[in-house]
């Protein structure tokens, strides 16, 4: 069938949610609440979630990572991005209505609860899925209709999953090598103390995983594609307790690897415990009595220290793990040319298939690609789930295929492939998109604009503290210019060995990235792109790495910043339209397919794949 005629596919069948809100409508009632919040995220504020805690995905059939659900009594609600529109549409049945954020007239939740609901309401929530600036932003607009945030102990959804819930993991953890980290843990806390001094605070309690990850040198598996384990972290200026299921702590290794740091183990079960009873102990002791909760801390947090206690900020630990020190970066450089090792591999390997006529569902292809990353030295597994993705399946943004029904790899459609592997020395995430057929004008005019938005960001020169924010329209302005557009970001920040999406970086265009400037060693993705719904979808991804930049003169001695490109992976010179690029341009693009054939031919070489290096040689060619 022809692009046009072939429906796109969601990664989930739809499922019946009528049983489901019946029961939960029943506990609204025993609570005495006519509404009920249920985010996207753990108590940890993560992203990605284990199973146990989906629950969003539980109530309503909707998969994506970012929605948040709004159940009233005869009402059901999902807001979410546009990322996830086309997603959210075919995974969720009739119960639903699919409130689509960031379109003209749509509400964010927030506002849906002040503006929509009716005077008066108890609007109940788990006080551990809501951060603690959220819900003061939500006191305050609730609080003129008479309508009130209630939180409940009990999650309501986990009533209603009742013993079907998965079990919580608690997988072993590891720790990661100084030569990997580059930066041992005692010194990092060392630097965390100095930060409490410099805040006048006595204490730090530290929530999101990746951030307890990254201040141990510790690495995990409790969520699938996050190198994370459960646990939370509070370090004062004489102690430090990391709480976490014991049985997940390797004695042997455990007390050498964090020598020096005196860290105590606590269950992970003792943490709100343990935090009632901390503004007792610091009103006790001599200095600060301030403790500093980050900015994406639950309610439940904040509620246990008591709110006059603790000061709401930005996580000094999120902002320290977000400049890389030397070793991570040469460690991103490194593993991102053992990555393109395997993307070379792979997409030769897929166009001989589709050259002989084999058919391979997308499923088939994202299995062949992560047997070519798996060979690879310090491979630890995928940092996502790969989107595979053929014609109109490359239009729903994070799609991920059903290995047990997706749809053939098609040769005369676009395929748009986003992948990414952990390694030990780094995290990779790349996005590819190719035709191994003859793509049309339109399509090739669409890729063009999407490379013209990816080399301005690459090429960016830019003064310090500027963010992501400002350059954002940099990546979009080719497309402007024909009149198109993407529905997501244009970079987030990656994390080393962590989590493959990581903050507070980013380049995009909503206000949060007006936040955080750009400064050297901060690892972001450069990924514009272009989706034609129920046609074909084009983005083009790289990592890079902000770096100081060389210019003639230094205007106002503030310096400037630039970007290093660290992915090596050719970009699909047949789908260019070079009239449509400038002689800047296309240098461009031919130095960069140079330096991808130096830096990667050699490891196809010596894993002996002759069939990659001719397709990494003929796809390096000069424009």
């Amino acid at each position: 069938m022809a692009a046009e005629e072939t429906p796109a596919k969601t990664s989930a069948a739809k499922v019946s949610t009528t049983d489901r809100l019946n029961k939960l409508r029943a506990f609204l009632n025993e609570n005495n609440v006519q509404a009920y919040v249920v985010p996207s995220e753990d108590q940890h504020s993560s992203e990605y979630l284990a199973d146990c805690d989906s629950r969003r995905a539980f109530i309503s059939g909707f998969t994506g990572s970012a929605g948040c659900a709004v159940i009233t009594t005869d009402k059901a609600y999902m807001f979410t991005d546009g990322r996830y529109f086309l997603q959210a549409a075919e995974q969720m049945d009739e119960n639903w209505t699919l409130m689509k954020q960031g379109l003209p007239d749509v509400p964010t939740w927030q506002e849906f609860l002040s503006k929509n609901l009716e005077k008066n309401s108890r609007i109940g929530i788990d006080p551990t899925l809501i951060t603690a600036a959220d819900a003061k932003a939500l006191k305050t607009s609730l609080s003129p209709i008479g309508s009130e945030i209630v939180p409940l102990t009990t999650n309501l959804v986990d009533q209603v999953w009742g013993e079907a819930r998965p079990a919580r993991p608690k997988n072993k953890v590891f720790p990661l090598d100084i030569e990997y980290a580059g930066k041992s843990s005692e010194n990092k806390i060392k630097e965390l103390r100095a930060e409490l001094a410099k805040q006048q605070s006595g204490a730090v309690v530290i929530t999101m995983l990746d951030e307890v990850a990254w201040l141990f040198n510790l690495r995990g598996s409790d969520i699938d594609f996050n190198p994370v384990f459960f646990s939370y972290a509070l370090v004062t200026n004489t102690s430090v307790t990391l709480y976490i299921d014991s049985s997940q702590v390797p004695a042997d290794s455990f007390a050498s690897h964090l020598a020096g740091t005196d860290v105590q183990i606590r269950s992970y079960d003792s943490f709100f415990e343990d935090l009632q009873s901390l503004s007792q102990k610091l009103s006790e002791a001599t200095g600060p009595t301030k403790v500093l909760i980050g900015n994406r801390a639950s309610l439940a947090v904040a509620n246990a220290i008591g709110e006059k206690n603790v000061s709401i900020v930005k996580s000094p630990v999120q902002d320290a793990k977000a400049i890389k020190n030397d070793v991570e970066i040469e460690g991103f450089r490194q593993c991102h040319i053992r990555d393109g090792v395997a993307l070379a591999r792979y997409f030769a390997w897929l166009e001989e298939q589709l050259n002989r006529g084999l058919q391979l569902t997308e499923s088939e292809g994202a299995s062949q690609l992560e047997r070519y990353r798996s060979e690879n030295k310090h491979f630890r597994g995928l940092s996502f789930t790969t989107i595979s993705s053929t014609g109109p399946n490359g239009a729903i943004i994070h799609y991920s295929p059903n290995p047990n029904d997706c749809s053939i790899i098609q040769k005369e459609q676009v395929y748009l492939c986003d992948s990414g592997g952990q390694y030990s020395d780094g995290t990779t995430d790349v996005t590819r998109t190719w035709h191994f057929g003859e793509a049309t004008e339109e399509e090739k005019r669409a890729f063009t604009r999407v490379l013209q938005g990816h080399i301005a960001i690459d090429t960016a020169i830019f003064p310090t503290g500027t963010t992501g924010y400002l350059i954002d329209s940099f990546a979009r302005r080719a497309l402007w210019q024909d009149g198109l557009d993407y529905r997501h970001g244009t970079g987030h920040g990656v994390g080393h060995f962590l989590n493959v999406h990581e903050g507070p970086q980013g380049i995009g265009m909503r206000p949060v990235y007006n936040e955080t400037p750009l400064k050297p060693g901060m690892t972001v993705s450069n990924e514009p792109g272009y989706y034609k719904d129920g046609h074909f979808g084009i983005r083009i991804e790289s990592i890079v790495i902000v770096r100081s930049a060389d210019t003639p003169h230094n205007f106002g001695n503030k310096g400037y910043l630039g970007f290093e490109h660290v992915t090596m992976c050719p970009i699909h010179r047949k789908m260019v339209d070079k009239d449509l690029l400038s002689p800047a341009e296309v240098k461009w693009l031919d130095d960069y397919h140079k330096e991808v054939l130096e830096k990667v031919k050699p490891g196809l070489e010596e894993v002996g794949d002759k069939r990659a290096v001719t397709w990494l040689e003929r796809e390096c060619q000069p424009l």
